[in-house]
């Protein structure tokens, strides 16, 4: 069967917003420096994309993205395999998780600034703590929530330790690891995206997508700044189609969750 990556009629409702967004500009003769005719915005995208502006900003946020969050796919991974074997370390993961995960991660970058300076390990520190936790607490979850049958037919397969766990537990909490991955990456895209447009932390010489975005909103070019918005939504966009993509090979295929 063919999976289609890209939902048709979310498409057609993306274009539809586009198109009433020119309407309206064109209708209301609203000032272009407030908000910027679309075909503006779209050639100040295009531009950026021929003299890689745009193109080495989205990486530079991109790359600090994905190192937080292989750090913190590890770090929950670890957290829950201690869970897993010792009492102690399961409270002590509930514990950090319930007084940590309800802080916004980007309240923490003063702090980072005074511990590791501004660059990118107060950035990457920040990032860590934005997603990490929504991944402990949904990998916790996944594992909590193990049927005892499976448990038990593992048991009686000669499975224990780090063998049921793996052959087990992890195929069994896929969904849940799945839904923790992709909050932790909602959070993280957030979180990256605020942390250089407010506090001007930067992911390289040229600065990432949110500094960019700052930039050119303090230079008054209202396509510049349009055209990043307009970036981060079609980055959205795009990570959602891969998360589907993935659900559709791995757990609806398998009959881990509803089509």
């Amino acid at each position: 069967m063919k999976i289609p990556l890209f939902n048709w009629r979310r498409i057609v409702v993306v274009i539809a917003l586009l198109v009433f967004w020119e309407a309206a500009v064109k209708i209301s003769g609203v000032s272009p420096i407030m908000v910027p005719p679309l075909e503006s915005v779209i050639a100040s995208l295009i531009g950026g994309i021929r003299d890689f502006t745009l193109i080495s900003s989205t990486w530079a946020t991109l790359k600090n993205l994905l190192i937080a969050m292989g750090i913190g796919l590890v770090i929950a991974v670890a957290l829950n395999m201690l869970a897993f074997v010792s009492i102690w370390a399961r409270e002590t993961l509930q514990t950090l998780a319930a007084a940590l995960n309800p802080l916004p991660a980007i309240a923490l970058l003063p702090v980072a600034f005074l511990w590791f300076g501004a660059g990118d390990a107060s950035l990457l520190f920040v990032l860590v703590n934005s997603v990490v936790w929504a991944m402990a607490l949904n990998i916790f979850t996944g594992f909590s929530t193990v049927p005892v049958t499976l448990r038990n037919v593992g048991r009686i397969m000669g499975l224990k330790g780090m063998a049921l766990f793996r052959h087990v537990y992890v195929p069994a909490a896929l969904p849940y690891i799945y839904t923790g991955i992709k909050i932790s990456w909602a959070f993280g895209w957030r979180t990256v995206i605020a942390a250089e447009l407010v506090f001007g932390a930067t992911a390289s010489s040229n600065g990432g997508l949110g500094w960019r975005i700052f930039v050119n909103r303090f230079n008054l070019d209202s396509e510049g700044t349009f055209a990043g918005l307009l970036t981060i939504v079609i980055i959205g966009l795009l990570i959602e189609a891969c998360f589907q993509q993935v659900e559709r090979c791995t757990i609806q295929r398998w009959g881990m969750a509803d089509r």
